[in-house]
């Protein structure tokens, strides 16, 4: 993972990183965990629609639903088509999409979909590509 892409401004509005933070902080708020880690987010399309999701988990650990794939779930359920930036939050110094969420992210935002991360509200979130956290990703 490049450094380089976790500086880069994206290229995409002020606005809509304040709409994504405050919609994936407020989501995180009804995640049902057994865990340690709550987790929020909130996805937007090309037209600037947001759709979110938190976390929901079972005793049964396999059975876990992931904010990430929560969120594009309800967009696709709403209708949409394509997610363009995808902004997870908890509260965590290091954080980024697991595997399987990434494979979402991948089917519904593409290689160029931008993934952000925030471990506060407030905090300037990190940004990459999908195909920047998972370069050997097929497409």
């Amino acid at each position: 993972m490049s450094t380089e892409a976790a500086d880069a401004t994206p290229p995409f509005s002020g606005a809509l990183i304040e709409r994504l933070s405050r919609a994936a902080w407020a989501v995180r708020a009804n995640a049902r965990i057994l865990g340690a880690t709550p987790v929020g987010c909130a996805a937007s399309t090309e037209v600037g629609e947001i759709f979110t999701g938190c976390n929901v988990e079972h005793r049964f650990r396999s059975h876990d639903i992931h904010a990430e794939t929560n969120a594009l779930s309800t967009l696709v359920s709403a209708g949409g088509t394509r997610c363009s930036q995808i902004l997870v939050v908890a509260e965590r110094d290091s954080f980024t999409p697991c595997g399987a969420c990434l494979d979402w992210i991948f089917e519904i935002g593409g290689y160029s979909c931008q993934v952000g991360f925030q471990p506060a509200p407030g905090v300037a979130p990190v940004w990459y590509t999908a195909g920047e956290l998972m370069p050997h990703y097929p497409h």
